[in-house]
């Protein structure tokens, strides 16, 4: 029998968590992959969100490595600090970024995982030749910025292009998407190549924490053996 795909990683989007009692929120998804962290500085997007000292207290407190998401200008500048800071997964936006090779191999040197984000209106052929200098690209499918959006379909061919340029290069790369991911729109998306999933409401909203992040895993486990 053919190997199962590994396991779907669900990373809850603390955006949607209670900023006032954020440990106990921290605490609720002990059960994820991955804390995503959504680093925002009112100028790459209009809105402002967590900045380095959050994020190292952030960082203290959670049971499950961050998944930082730098929707900033000047990542060449900045994103080394959040690596440096102990964050497991790093990832910057192609289109803010002057130097994203170099960058992505500074960030590995530091010990974290190096990611790309492209937004809805990105092409993703650009990342095809240097895809094995990313530990993970991260697909919109949503507008960066705003929590809450709804997911956005025409983004998913990009998405799959990239899964069959991945393993048509044997590259072991991991396929993010992040916005509007729900019980509803989780499987699409994990039909068209996504392995880690982005929740914010999805998860945050549901009564029992715990079993939306299992339900969620299920249903990306399920759209992924979907030929």
């Amino acid at each position: 029998m053919p190997a199962l795909p590994p396991a779907p990683r669900i990373n809850p989007s603390i955006l949607a968590a209670d900023f006032v009692n954020m440990q106990a929120d921290l605490a609720r998804i002990a059960t994820a992959d991955f804390a995503h962290v959504d680093v925002m500085d009112n100028h790459f997007v209009p809105n402002l969100t967590f900045g380095p000292q959050m994020v190292e207290r952030i960082q203290a407190t959670s049971p499950i490595p961050l998944d930082v998401h730098l929707m900033i200008t000047d990542p060449d500048r900045w994103a080394p600090g959040y690596a440096e800071l102990g964050a497991a997964s790093v990832t910057f936006h192609l289109e803010a970024a002057a130097d994203p090779v170099a960058l992505a191999r500074r960030l590995r040197s530091i010990g974290a995982r190096a990611g790309v984000a492209i937004k809805p209106g990105t092409a993703g052929e650009g990342l095809y030749d240097i895809l094995d200098e990313f530990d993970q690209i991260l697909v919109m499918t949503v507008e960066p910025g705003f929590g809450g959006q709804g997911f956005m379909p025409e983004t998913m061919p990009k998405l799959r292009a990239l899964a069959d340029e991945a393993k048509r290069r044997g590259s072991d790369v991991w396929l993010q998407v992040d916005g509007g991911i729900s019980d509803s729109t989780i499987e699409q998306a994990a039909r068209a190549g996504a392995d880690t999933f982005v929740a914010g409401s999805a998860v945050y909203g549901a009564d029992d924490v715990e079993a939306a992040v299992t339900r969620l895993r299920g249903l990306a486990r399920a759209g992924s053996l979907v030929e």
